[in-house]
């Protein structure tokens, strides 16, 4: 019976059982009860059969799972309100990004713009300068070439002064946000922790170690060890029931006999006894 798919366990959260499981393993020196692995299981094996065992190993955290999945929901619900209202923020004011767009662009095409008809402007007035000095065209072009230079120098400043604006506005909008959410997710953070804390303790620590104590166990098949089969319930015993005590042994049973039923006796007067 394959046991790889764990139906309480969301596709979202299979990553981080497969992270508690790599950690487990890799520090696995560390613990004296895992000693025993690479002897006769290695590493890539044990995480073979805990991969495959995955619904038992998450059932022992049943319970610290459900409290984390709810609180992180309530969580996503909270800031759902928020988050609308930021998606649609742009579609309300469309217009208003449309025109912050324009500005945009203008502020970075404007100074390449200046600069390269003050580059032609000046180069061209330079050289008519250099082959007749006494022509009032150079004169005429050298003039633009530094006014459009100049507007080059203004571009180039109004530019930086809004990456300025820009980067100052996101920074400030960035921390109340954080700190508007902040206590949800230390809830959240700490569901998840005991969540995590319990998955290790009480669902991959064991199976490992009942891999590792068990002879029979295949790395290949997908069912668990046999020490595993089943996670005890701590605190919890079954009330022990038993037959009442009636004095005959647990092989022996009451014996019945039939009733001794006889005809009646029937017959003429003659025959009747006396």
């Amino acid at each position: 019976m394959h046991m790889n798919s764990a139906p309480h366990l969301l596709a979202e959260d299979r990553a981080e059982y497969e992270r508690i499981l790599d950690d487990a393993l890799r520090k696995a020196h560390e613990r004296p009860d895992l000693d025993g692995m690479g002897k006769r299981l290695n590493a890539e094996q044990l995480r073979t059969m805990a991969l495959n065992a995955t619904a038992l190993i998450t059932s022992a955290a049943a319970a610290e799972y459900d409290h984390f999945v709810k609180v992180r929901g309530e969580a996503r619900t909270s800031t759902g309100a928020s988050v609308g209202h930021s998606v649609l923020g742009p579609a309300v004011g469309a217009s208003a990004e449309t025109g912050a767009g324009f500005a945009a662009v203008l502020t970075v095409l404007a100074p390449v713009l200046a600069g390269t008809a003050a580059l032609i402007f000046l180069l061209v007035g330079y050289i008519l300068k250099a082959v007749s000095p006494d022509a009032a065209f150079a004169d005429t072009l050298l003039t633009a070439g530094w006014f459009f230079g100049a507007l080059t120098a203004a571009g180039l400043l109004a530019a930086a002064i809004g990456l300025l604006i820009t980067a100052l506005r996101n920074g400030a909008t960035q921390v109340p946000a954080e700190e508007a959410g902040g206590e949800l997710p230390d809830e959240v953070a700490r569901a998840k922790e005991a969540w995590r804390h319990a998955l290790l303790e009480r669902g991959v620590l064991p199976f490992l170690r009942a891999a590792l104590a068990d002879p029979s166990a295949d790395p290949a098949s997908s069912a668990p060890p046999r020490r595993v089969n089943r996670f005890p319930k701590v605190g919890y015993s079954g009330p022990d029931f038993s037959s009442p005590s009636d004095g005959t042994s647990a092989g022996s049973r009451p014996t019945f006999t039939s009733p001794d039923f006889t005809s009646p006796d029937f017959g003429p007067p003659e025959h009747r006894p006396e």
